[in-house]
């Protein structure tokens, strides 16, 4: 029986890819284990496996296709013994019944993760029945059941919290489900809902009337950017941002920072490490949110989820947009170690070589514009991060110190808190904690 190969999800979000190329060509013979595709995604380049054996019946889906659906037949393999031509004719027939998970992806090449690619905790957007009463669906659900002409209310979801899944959509599509009323039938009260949920800004054309024409060239969005702009209202709209600011003065960091680098052994004429403010900035809240566990958490509608460690995610500018690696029990980890490990994910995000196990989940995460001569700002919250600390330039300042004048090199950082599960107090207590390490580092290192 042929095997159909599916565009497979190569990561929790994903709902539709690139087939930027194929590695094997029709009559190739293959068997499992072998790359056979490379597959991009908004955040990722896969090298994708096959897992059965045979040979390549049909190609379906041509190199360099944009948009592929998950699950979409992308091609067809003839099993060991089967007619090759056959096999190849029946390609995208309903007879053949695809076997369970016909590739697979363990080796990943990043390409890139706008605000941190992770999957998303805020819930998703609810449609409106016709009667008016909110269902909750994925977004993907949404667009299936209206392709479908299914009404969402009529079909029971099996997601998280009774969300209808893009599965539900497709069993309601099997077994004919109540199509979706007529625009007109719809109870005027329920289009200010539907025009919630689904938010559009000006249309291309209206904006490009604002300019002169032939005074700019158009650009089209790469998926990376499209992810970061979903990303980022997703975020604004769902998440209540809530901003603590404080200032640290780095003196005593920056001369216990230069004390280690040089103590660092030598490696092959280079030093084992080399430490920067932001690896111990990194460390200083690591374990702040070890001292303050109430501010490790994630929000879910029905449970606050409380981290046992502090995987820390830091953001990575690279071509395009930024991909955030992340830290791994950093308050468990040594400052040189920290510095190796970010010295390797920053290389390999620049090079788009990052694993998505890399980049992909973290508790909060840090973003430092010091470096660039930022003095403050506030970041956006990286859902289903609860926190993220936006990092200024150490600068020297006046301050004042037992009633005198002094200077000192000041750091101002500032905490955007998700509202709903870190309150203002509680956020000042972190932000305390991150203070005290930072200015007292030695308490770092024990």
């Amino acid at each position: 029986m042929p095997i159909n190969i599916t565009m497979p999800a190569l990561s929790p979000t994903m709902e539709e890819g690139n087939l930027a190329k194929w590695l094997v060509k029709e009559g190739d013979k293959v068997k499992s284990g072998d790359v056979i595709a490379e597959i991009e995604t908004d955040k990722a380049t896969m090298e994708v496996e096959a897992v059965d054996e045979g040979t390549v019946a049909k190609i379906v889906v041509a190199a360099g296709t944009e948009g592929v659906k998950v699950n979409a037949l992308i091609a067809v393999l003839a099993a060991d013994g089967e007619d090759v031509a056959a096999a190849a004719s029946g390609a995208g027939s309903a007879a053949p019944a695809p076997k369970a998970a016909a590739v697979e992806a363990p080796k990943a090449e990043a390409a890139s993760a706008p605000v941190q690619a992770a999957p998303a905790a805020a819930p998703a957007p609810a449609a409106v029945s016709s009667g008016g009463a909110r269902t909750f669906s994925s977004p993907l659900a949404r667009r299936l059941a209206k392709e479908a002409g299914i009404d969402l209310s009529a079909v029971a979801g099996t997601g998280p919290h009774g969300r209808v899944v893009k599965s539900d959509v497709e069993a309601a599509a099997a077994g004919g489900a109540k199509p979706a009323p007529a625009a007109a039938s719809a109870p005027q009260a329920a289009a200010p809902a539907l025009a919630a949920a689904a938010p559009k800004g000006a249309s291309d054309d209206a904006v490009l009337k604002l300019f002169e024409q032939g005074s700019y060239e158009l650009v089209p969005h790469d998926g990376m950017r499209k992810t970061i702009a979903r990303r980022l209202v997703e975020s604004k709209q769902t998440v209540p941002h809530f901003y603590v600011s404080v200032d640290c003065e780095l003196d005593a960091l920056m001369a216990l920072r230069a004390q280690l680098n040089d103590a660092a052994p030598r490696k092959d004429s280079a030093p084992a490490y080399k430490i920067s403010v932001n690896d111990m900035v990194i460390k200083a809240l690591a374990l702040a949110l070890r001292d303050v566990p109430d501010a490790n958490v994630s929000w879910t509608e029905n449970a606050m989820v409380k981290h046992k460690h502090a995987d820390v995610g830091v953001a990575v500018s690279i071509p395009g947009g930024l991909i955030t690696p992340i830290v791994r029990k950093a308050e468990e980890k040594t400052l040189s170690t920290i510095s190796n490990e970010m010295r390797d994910l920053g290389k390999r995000a620049k090079d788009r070589k990052l694993k998505p196990e890399e980049y992909q989940g973290g508790t909060t995460s840090v973003s430092n514009m010091g470096m660039m001569g930022v003095k403050n700002f506030a970041a956006v919250i990286n859902p289903p991060h609860a926190t993220i600390l936006a990092v200024g330039a150490g600068e020297q300042r006046v301050i004042v110190k037992n009633g005198e004048m002094a200077i000192a090199t000041v750091m101002t950082v500032t905490l955007s808190t998700d509202h709903r599960c870190v309150d203002g107090a509680l956020g000042a207590e972190l932000l305390q904690a991150f203070k005290g390490y930072i200015e007292n580092p030695m308490g770092m290192l024990v």
